[in-house]
């Protein structure tokens, strides 16, 4: 069974109490955090703890937003499990997809 992800975002309306009430595959990590890495020692702290939380619980995180290269070994050092952004690509038709991760594996095989 496969339940929506769990969003930590600023406005913050989410209660950790759900955690344990719902059965969460994932929690998504706000891009405003992954943004606010390099500048906020704050969002540091708290990507640090959601990350560490979803390790604990053997749950998926997921960090939006991801930019940057730095961002990314942050989050890879941090134990965030799954990053999504334009580093990667802009947002595309899901009939252009199998493509874009056909490009992917060859540059992953190529760096091999």
């Amino acid at each position: 069974m496969s339940v929506s992800p769990w969003t930590i975002s600023e406005p913050a309306y989410s209660s950790l109490s759900y955690l344990r009430s719902f059965p969460f595959d994932k929690i998504k990590i706000d891009r405003s955090f992954v943004k606010d890495l390099a500048n906020c020692s704050d969002s540091g702290a708290i990507v640090r703890a959601i990350s560490g939380l979803g390790r604990s619980l053997n749950i998926t995180t997921t960090a939006e937003g991801v930019e940057t290269i730095d961002q990314l070994d942050w989050l890879r050092a941090e134990g965030c499990n799954q990053v999504q952004g334009f580093l990667f690509s802009a947002a595309k038709p899901a009939a252009e997809v199998e493509q874009l991760l056909l490009t992917f594996g060859q540059r992953a095989s190529q760096a091999a």
